[in-house]
């Protein structure tokens, strides 16, 4: 086969030149802020919360409420700050060298390009933890100032008229108080002074509650408390405002906080300490039946130690008679005559006494009756309350196809709205 010269210049004019050169890509040019916003959200996206375990060292907590610290070991350091909403919830201020254990987040400080951990949470290592150690060291400092000492106890009064109550007006332990203390005594008086019972600075309000009621002058006889929880939850009971508040008190105070098991600095304080609410409104007041029941039980004593004191007085002058004989009866007569008119005198005054008494129970007992919110119900009247029962004393509390309950003299009726008025 041949071809032509054209041909074979066709064929070597289709191969492709060689291509250029391409130049290497020049480094990016990165700015320091950039850098280190870089760095930080890859050290957030490589490690999750953790725990780092260590010794505490320079610790600081700044006027914002924040604390700077650092972990470390025998060989290296990280710094670490815990912001003031998760320091706050600390019972205590970790001391110098002491080691824990911190739940918190890697990241990168932009502005210094430090890297820095995010603390969470914060626990001494080892069974007492800082809830406990700060528990300790303020039982410590108060048992060597006297404040724990059995002796300063008061005695509780013994028919108090007023009750004190310091604790959650929305909470169970209030509602539980309530229903022990109509149920032994209704006849007294309730007077609560309301404040928050766990919390940022709920320490601070129930001591300020404390103060006040002490210093209104009406409360026989103060209970501070609420029902159980963690021991988070119940940590404002084991603070100092809170203790010296309760030993300050001008009355007697109860403390109940929590369950049976749970102690706190509050009960060590108090004159006395009850295991629950419920427990604390049985200690104040005496149970109504049982006092009708010891009344009884003494007018019956009195009766018959009257009778044992006439009847021997009567076995001694008998014997008087036998002794001295028949010569004597003229001098005995006036004797047995004036005992006798004696004897029917006193029996007629403790008849009287003890009639007087009766009245005056009776009397009591229409006022109580007549103060019961039962007597004002038994009359035709009626309550309206809502789910957590507070009573509903406007229209603008109904709201139109809303459940409610009507409090009537034997019971409760379900409720519910079908229109307001026009």
């Amino acid at each position: 086969m041949t071809s032509s010269g054209d041909d074979v210049l066709d064929l070597f004019s289709s191969v492709p030149p060689e291509p250029e050169p391409v130049p290497e890509p020049k480094p990016r040019v990165w700015g320091v802020s950039e850098l280190n916003r870089h760095l930080r959200r890859s050290l957030e996206e490589a490690f999750p919360p953790l725990w780092i375990s260590g010794e505490i060292g320079s610790w600081t907590r700044a006027r914002s409420g924040h604390c700077y610290f650092s972990l470390k070991d025998d060989r290296s350091q990280v710094r670490c700050v815990m912001w003031r909403r998760e320091a706050a919830a600390l019972p205590m201020e970790p001391e110098e060298g002491m080691t824990v254990r911190a739940l918190g987040r890697i990241t990168l400080y932009e502005a210094r390009g430090e890297l820095q951990v995010q603390v969470e949470a914060l626990e001494a290592e080892g069974e007492d933890g800082l809830w406990k150690l700060a528990f300790e060291k303020l039982r410590k400092r108060l048992e060597e100032e006297g404040l724990l000492d059995p002796a300063r106890k008061r005695r509780l009064p013994t028919f108090p008229g007023t009750v004190g109550v310091v604790t959650s007006p929305t909470g169970a332990a209030f509602q539980d108080m309530l229903s022990v203390i109509g149920r032994r005594a209704p006849w007294t008086r309730v007077l609560l002074r309301g404040t928050r019972v766990q919390g940022e600075g709920a320490a601070q309000e129930i001591a300020r509650a404390i103060r006040d009621l002490g210093a209104w002058g009406e409360a026989d006889v103060i209970i501070v408390g609420r029902g159980g929880g963690s021991v988070e939850d119940l940590w404002a009971f084991n603070e100092e405002p809170v203790a010296r508040a309760v030993a300050a008190c001008p009355v007697p105070v109860v403390s109940a906080v929590g369950h049976e098991t749970d102690v706190t600095i509050a009960d060590l304080v108090a004159d006395l300490r009850a295991p629950t609410p419920s427990a604390a409104a049985e200690a104040v007041v005496q149970d109504g039946q049982a006092i009708a029941g010891l009344l009884e039980d003494a007018r019956t004593r009195l009766a018959r130690g009257l009778r044992d004191q006439v009847g021997r007085k009567e076995v001694r002058l008998k014997g008087l008679r036998a002794r001295l004989g028949p010569g004597v009866s003229s001098i005995l007569r006036p004797l047995y005559l004036r005992q006798d008119r004696a004897t029917e005198r006193l029996e007629a005054g403790m008849r009287r006494l003890i009639g007087a008494r009766r009245e005056r129970a009776a009397a009591l007992a229409g006022k109580v009756e007549a103060l019961s919110p039962l007597s004002t119900l038994r009359r035709g009247y009626s309550v309206a309350l809502d789910d957590d029962g507070r009573v509903l004393r406007s229209t603008g509390a109904f709201r139109p196809g809303g459940a409610f309950r009507l409090q009537v003299a034997d019971g409760q009726v379900a409720c519910r709205v079908e229109g307001g008025e026009e």
